[in-house]
């Protein structure tokens, strides 16, 4: 670990420090790692990402050192990591948390509370956003949407799901992670936690330690599978016994039947529970589309210009 973490953050939140190299016994460490990753690409600098991880991996957080390590590997300029390293949110750019939880603060999450869970978070642990708390345990994020909008509000530690959370489920989340008892701690779905560098090194793309991780789905339950059920003309649970959803009618196409496309307005939309009425019907001053079956021809149009 280097010192750079104490400088003073620059506007892209990497310290404003000259690069450093790692010492020869992280580099024996990483060399073997990088040039696996490096020999899965025909070309070198796609191995980027994962690299970035492996630095991550090493350090809790992508330093000056580490994009300078990542460009040498590579063949690249700091400038051209630096742009990537700056991009993705999920490399951090200040040391994390042994446990790093993200709050989903987007579209639905925020409206059915997170926006609440990440606020009471941020005065229950004393830190902001992208701060980590004193003793190193928990750092804090707001993250955008992690596509789990079924089971919001959702929290993540380490990317591993907690669903439906409170801003009382949350507390008591990051106070277990705080006490110690991360190992003890189950994610709604998906693999027991790990630390955070150890979540990157599995980023990275190397085999997951953790027993049973494989066989573990994060994927989404029945929430994520409702509109599919409901499409195919399925029951739902807590339906009763023989009722059956239909699934909602559909525009016939265009070309159906000459009477369709001849006249419209006697088509019902996806949602229309009736025909709409005509347009004349709706506002007899200002028609709009066919009246009483009729269609106006171009022709009309050109004829009434021309006597204008």
């Amino acid at each position: 670990m280097t010192t750079e973490e104490s400088a003073a953050p620059t506007l892209l939140g990497l310290p404003e420090m000259p690069a450093s190299v790692y010492p020869a016994e992280v580099r024996a460490r990483l060399d073997p790692d990088a040039q696996q990753l490096i020999e899965r690409y025909p070309q070198s600098r796609s191995a980027l990402l994962p690299l970035l991880h492996l630095v991550q991996a090493e350090e809790g957080f992508v330093s000056r050192t580490g994009i300078r390590y990542c460009a040498e590997r590579l063949g690249l300029t700091t400038a051209e990591v630096t742009a990537v390293a700056t991009f993705y949110t999920m490399y951090r750019r200040r040391p994390a948390g042994e446990y790093h939880v993200g709050v989903c603060t987007n579209t639905l999450c925020a409206v059915l509370g997170g926006d609440q869970i990440f606020a009471e978070l941020q005065q229950h642990l004393g830190i902001g956003n992208n701060e980590t708390t004193e003793d190193g345990r928990v750092s804090l994020e707001h993250i955008e949407c992690n596509a789990a909008c079924d089971y919001a509000p959702v929290v993540m530690v380490n990317w591993e799901f907690f669903d439906d959370q409170t801003p009382e489920s949350a507390k008591q989340l990051v106070d277990e992670l705080r006490a110690g008892r991360g190992g003890e701690v189950r994610p709604t779905r998906g693999a027991r936690l790990c630390g955070f560098k150890e979540t990157a090194r599995i980023l990275a793309g190397f085999p997951d330690p953790r027993p049973g991780a494989v066989d573990e789905s994060g994927a989404g339950g029945a929430p994520s599978l409702a509109g599919l059920r409901l499409a195919r003309g399925e029951t739902l649970p807590g339906r009763s016994a023989g009722t059956r959803v239909v699934a909602p009618r559909r525009n016939p196409p265009l070309d159906s039947s000459p009477g369709d496309a001849a006249n419209p307005a006697t088509t019902p939309g996806a949602h229309d529970a009736e025909p709409p009425a005509q347009t004349a019907a709706a506002d007899p001053a200002h028609p709009a589309g066919p009246v009483n079956g009729s269609v106006r021809q171009p022709q009309e149009d050109d004829q009434e210009g021309a006597a204008e």
